[in-house]
């Protein structure tokens, strides 16, 4: 009877034991599902990253292929049948003719000359107000945050018709210098606020230390906040450029064309070359790309300066 009791105890222990061993390898076969499971939605997920982004490339770059390929056909014509990526004959023909019989440097140094004094212009009067605005608790400072902020939200185009009658009361119609004082007053508000809440950023506490050890208020700022400032200054500097080198209405409004055209900006000096009937698209493309290599190479050289972190670990908590 006892031999009977014990056969089926261990009968029974074995078949516990293989039911236990059915049940962890039914566990480790869920797990591995689940796990391929999860590596397959992963690796959809970054599949689905890398095509939209692929997607979005080329949707970012294609106008910039159009205008190349359009610029190197060698004739005026936009479109064509042909589905090459590159034109069957390329040709520079138009840029030489660009180069030589347009005065497309002309357009350029003028575009270069008021994008850069209206930089520097609005860089220099935002910088200074952004500083003080931060740091100085002046009596109306909140109302005069909203008020830049509220003439920021109107349009600059409501404007024409005072910039218009300003500009001719002082004499700067139909001159550079009209168009980079408008440009640097309209820079301004942007400037202002995009310094101030950068400076906001910046610990007091490095200006103090600048203080006790013997230096001025506006050392302290030239030395200590200015360079620690430098990521702003770039993206406001860059902005203010951009601002003007593409901007057409205001332009329009201030500058008239002379007997050769070498006065304008090269915006408005695209738009002249078009005609009643007829646009010459290659000449159009060709100056578009010329005018687009300061641009690009400006973006370049600003790329040192964008810089994030520069003030972390500069305070002993």
């Amino acid at each position: 009877m006892s031999d009977q009791i014990m056969k089926a105890s261990t009968s029974g222990e074995a078949v516990s034991a293989q039911v236990q061993v059915a049940g962890r390898a039914a566990e480790r076969e869920k797990v591995v599902a689940i796990t391929l499971w999860r590596r397959f939605l992963s690796s959809s997920m970054t599949g689905l990253i890398y095509l939209f982004l692929v997607l979005m490339t080329i949707f970012a770059l294609f106008p910039i292929y159009y205008v190349i390929q359009a610029s190197l056909a060698g004739g005026q014509n936009l479109y064509t049948t042909d589905l090459k990526l590159l034109p069957a004959n390329p040709t520079i023909d138009n840029y030489i003719y660009v180069l030589t019989q347009l005065p497309l440097l002309n357009w350029i140094a003028n575009t270069f000359f008021i994008c850069s004094m209206t930089t520097i212009i609005g860089l220099v009067f935002s910088v200074s107000g952004a500083y003080a605005l931060s740091r100085f608790r002046l009596r109306g400072r909140e109302i005069g945050l909203n008020l830049l902020l509220a003439i920021q939200a109107f349009p600059g185009l409501l404007a024409l018709t005072a910039y218009y009658v300003l500009l001719n009361k002082l004499g700067l119609l139909n001159s550079l210098v009209g168009l980079v004082v408008i440009y640097a007053g309209g820079s301004l508000v942007f400037g202002t606020w995009n310094m101030k809440g950068y400076f906001d950023t910046l610990p007091v506490e490095l200006e103090q230390a600048a203080l006790i050890d013997g230096a001025t208020t506006t050392q302290a700022f030239l030395r200590v906040t200015l360079p620690l400032a430098a990521p702003a200054l770039a993206a406001s500097a860059l902005f203010m450029f951009i601002g003007g080198w593409n901007e057409y209405a205001l332009a329009n409004l201030v500058l008239n064309s002379n007997a050769t055209g070498s006065n304008l900006t090269f915006v408005l000096g695209l738009f002249a070359l078009q005609g009643d009937f007829r646009t010459p698209w290659g000449y159009f493309a060709a100056s578009s790309v010329v005018i687009s290599v300061p641009l690009i190479l400006l973006f370049l050289y600003a790329q040192r300066f964008f810089q994030s972190g520069l003030t972390i670990g500069s305070v002993k908590g």
